[in-house]
């Protein structure tokens, strides 16, 4: 058959092959591609899709945490629906930060696999992808006073006693100094030598002995204590902790929450704004210390012993009550607004300061409930539109004016690109699902370049060792078969790059056991075409023959190698080792190119070689030479010619 001939009856092979060769070529040959909405390729080697392992980046698995619903005693494992709902948001939120491509995977029921190749701040990504974002809108009041004796938080029955009386001593200062001994003189040394000098320090000596008590509550300080019952300090602990939280949160400006006491008793006293810091309670008692106020009704000799002991009890009495009033010095109450009602977030500079803001325009309700509150405190001093993030106070402006236009700013002192991610994270809204950090793994991105120039050198040269072997050994079959190795290499990659196929370390790996593969499929073929023409057959017959007989061989070989990829995929999947994953898809795909690299493209050559004169000299195409060959192996139309 000539060859002529032989092109025409296989052009639909030969045709196919230039389109793949030219298809492989353009897609290899520009870096992106970008075909309307279709958009592959990037800055990386030949525009692939590289892992964390030759890119460099961050590998992050989150849990997703049980689910309580309302009215359900047991919490539940979240739904798949959920589960693909938390993919997308995160998704957009990580697409739409400009930290690149992330490449998200659900494992099993309940976990997020979340890999940035090329990442180089994951401080930043776990930020937006783990923040909630929860964005609350309340309204400050400041000094709201609440009667807690009216109300029963303290009631009258909660007390047993008030009385004045003096600083217990386990609150006086252990570093307190002590009143100073009087020194001894010449002169009184030289005297009490005398008898008379004797006796008169022996007497001063007993009458300071008489009346100690009297002493020591002239000199002592006053205080009030307030005597509760085991059920009133609990309810007074509360209020405690209450103030005491005020005073942990303040901020720049605040103002902390304290306590106004009104002591009604012989004479009434009023102690304002006592803060938590100056109330103490005695050990293992229900008595409270408090500081002694001034009284407001002043008795005889105003201005002397209001810091003396009897007169503060007489001022007390025996049968005196107590109101509490807590003045809370910010409460911020919420009204409705908060991150659901906004339509979009995005961050820009301040035009007057340059500093930069977060831009929120709300819906059609938060814009009447962001009207409605701006409105009724507007041109308050006290009332303010406070805004948190994540229970972080970020600012409290006052309102000057109504803001019915459904938009506002919001400005913290953050830097731009903080402002970007706040503005991601609202435009994201809230994860549908808690999700909890268990696994992080970072690549750096000079480690990933060197793993990457070693897989290229690794290929380069496994491809050439056995390009050689082959081409020694075969001959014309093994230089054919070296030819649809380039061809089956740059369709790989091509295919890689089309998906795309994100390639790691493990998928290379797969991609040269493929190779090695691809090659074995050849070697079969090549096997049996040597032992048809030692029969007898010509050449072309010979490479029929071999072709269909050794396909049995590949596919069985081929098809158990597909089967447990699918195995390796899929527990891999459940597991969440995609490194496992990887390896099984990259080599699936190589066995699969590699099938018809060998069955296609190398018989097709081999079929026009086989029709043009290089056919009259067999020792090319087998290992030994020509002459064990019988005559009548050279083609018939070879011999014609």
């Amino acid at each position: 058959m000539s060859v002529e001939a032989t092109v025409r009856r296989n052009w639909r092979a030969l045709t196919l092959i230039a389109l793949l060769i030219v298809a492989s070529g353009l897609l290899l040959g520009f870096q992106t591609i970008n075909l309307g909405g279709f958009q592959r390729g990037g800055s990386t080697l030949l525009g692939l899709s590289l892992g964390l392992d030759l890119q460099g980046g961050s590998h992050l698995v989150y849990q997703a945490e049980s689910i309580a619903d309302a009215g359900d005693t047991a919490p539940r494992p979240p739904s798949e629906q959920e589960m693909l709902a938390l993919q997308r948001i995160i998704e957009r939120r990580v697409n739409s930060s400009g930290l690149g491509e992330p490449i998200i995977q659900i494992l099993g029921d309940d976990r997020l696999l979340i890999q940035l190749p090329g990442v180089q701040d994951p401080g930043r990504a776990k930020s937006i992808i783990g923040e909630t974002a929860r964005l609350e809108f309340k309204h400050r009041k400041l000094n709201v006073s609440r009667n807690l004796t009216t109300e029963g938080v303290v009631a009258a029955a909660d007390i047993v006693s008030i009385s004045a009386e003096p600083l217990p001593e386990e609150l006086i200062p252990d570093d307190m100094p002590a009143e100073p001994e009087a020194a001894a003189t010449p002169a009184t040394e030289s005297a009490s030598e005398t008898p008379e000098a004797e006796g008169a320090a022996q007497a001063a000596e007993a009458e300071a002995e008489a009346t100690p008590q009297a002493e020591d509550e002239a000199d002592a300080t006053p205080v009030i204590i307030v005597e509760f019952t085991p059920q009133g300090a609990e309810k007074f602990d509360e209020v405690l902790a209450r103030l005491n939280q005020s005073l942990e949160g303040i901020t720049i400006g605040g103002i902390p929450s304290a306590l106004n006491i009104t002591i009604e008793g012989n004479e009434p006293l009023v102690l304002d704004a006592v803060p938590s810091l100056f109330i103490s309670r005695l050990p293992d008692t229900n008595r409270y210390v408090f500081p002694y106020p001034q009284p407001q009704v002043a008795a005889e000799g105003e201005g002397e012993g209001l810091h003396d002991v009897a007169r503060a009890q007489s001022i007390v009495g025996d049968a005196a009550t107590a109101i509490f009033i807590e003045q809370q010095g910010q409460v911020d109450e919420d009204f409705g607004l908060g991150g659901d009602n906004l339509d979009r977030a995005y961050a820009s500079l301040h035009a007057t300061s340059g500093q930069p803001i977060i831009n929120l325009e709300f819906d059609g309700t938060g814009t009447r409930l962001f009207g409605e509150k701006t409105t009724e405190i507007a041109g308050s001093l006290t009332d303010s539109i406070a805004v948190f993030l994540d229970g972080v106070e970020l600012i409290a402006p006052v309102v000057r004016q109504p803001i019915t236009t459904g938009t506002a700013i919001v400005e913290g002192g953050f830097t731009l690109d903080r402002a970007n991610d706040i503005s991601l994270q609202l435009e994201g809204g809230r994860l549908p699902i808690p999700i909890t950090l268990i696994q992080e793994r970072g690549v750096d991105a000079i480690l990933g370049a060197d793993s990457l120039a070693k897989s290229v050198v690794a290929g380069m040269v496994g491809l050439g060792l056995v390009f050689l072997f082959m081409t020694l050994y075969y001959r014309v079959p093994g230089l054919v078969a070296s030819v649809a190795l380039v061809l089956y290499a740059a369709m790989v990659l091509a295919i890689f790059k089309l998906l795309p196929v994100t390639l790691t370390l493990s998928g290379v790996a797969a991609t040269i056991l493929s190779v090695g593969m691809a090659v074995d499929a050849n070697v079969l073929i090549f096997e049996r075409m040597k032992d048809e023409l030692r029969n007898g057959r010509t050449l072309i017959s010979a490479i029929n023959i071999g072709f269909n007989r050794a396909w049995p061989a590949i596919r069985d070989s081929n098809v158990s190698t597909l089967i447990t990829c699918g195995i390796l995929f899929y527990f891999s999947n459940q597991l969440g080792t995609t490194i496992v994953q990887g390896f099984a898809v990259t080599l699936a795909i190589g066995v699969m190119i590699s099938m018809f690299s060998a069955i296609v493209i190398s018989r097709t050559i081999l079929r026009v070689i086989a029709s043009t004169r290089l056919s009259r000299h067999l020792g090319a195409f087998v290992p030994t030479g020509a002459s064990d060959m019988p005559q009548q192996a050279v083609s018939p139309a070879v011999q014609r010619s």
